[in-house]
């Protein structure tokens, strides 16, 4: 986005505010940048923060499915970035407001905008947040992975945790998402790090999600 734009900056300054604990100059700022819009474009961005700082989920719903309607208008490479953002902030309000199908929608569209969301640690975010809705929204069961990976955390054993935790957490449900999470509890199981009970329950997990596959 062009920091040059008074839109942009003006929803750059509401950060700042929303940031330093000033949520009403922020929710200002945002209603400014949408007063300001001047082309569709403008007014999507504008939406995607005022969606931040509404008083009800219907409103925070309405106003994120504003952004969504002012993206398609715009339909050109400056709003592709955002669609993974877009779906996800519906998802989680049609979650809020009951509505776990179409919340589940919109997640699924969500995790299919990924990769073109910028990579780094936005797109990382993005990629966590899904995964956990989807996860929610009534993913088919792991095997006892979730249980294992609480007992690692309990006994506070990062090595293993380092191992499984990215793939786990990133894990949208694609075959190479799953194919990423096996490798990573092969390896796991391999290193014989964990005591006896938990490396028969890894092996259970493993043998588990292959008979999913």
């Amino acid at each position: 986005m062009d920091p040059q734009n008074p839109v942009v900056r003006l929803c750059a300054e509401g950060m700042r505010a929303e940031t330093e604990g000033r949520d009403a100059d922020a929710r200002e700022l945002f209603e400014q940048a949408w007063r300001t819009a001047a082309d569709d474009y403008e007014a999507c961005v504008a939406a995607h923060y005022l969606a931040r700082h509404q008083p009800t989920p219907r409103e925070t719903l309405r106003w994120n499915q504003e952004c969504l309607d002012r993206a398609n208008r715009v339909g050109d490479e400056r709003v592709t970035g955002f669609y993974a953002s877009l779906h996800l902030n519906l998802a989680k309000a049609h979650r809020d407001l009951g509505a776990p199908e179409e919340a589940r929608r919109h997640f699924t569209l969500a995790a299919e905008h990924l990769d073109d969301a910028p990579p780094g640690p936005y797109a990382d975010g993005l990629r966590f947040t899904i995964a956990d809705g989807l996860r929610e929204a009534g993913r088919p069961a792991d095997g006892g992975l979730y249980d294992l990976l609480i007992r690692l955390c309990a006994r506070e054993d990062l090595r293993a945790l380092g191992l499984v935790l990215p793939a786990y957490l990133g894990d949208l449900g694609t075959e190479e998402d799953r194919a990423r999470l096996a490798a990573a509890l092969h390896t796991l199981h391999a290193t014989r790090w964990l005591p006896e009970q938990e490396q028969e329950a890894l092996g259970r997990v493993i043998g588990s999600l292959g008979a999913a596959a």
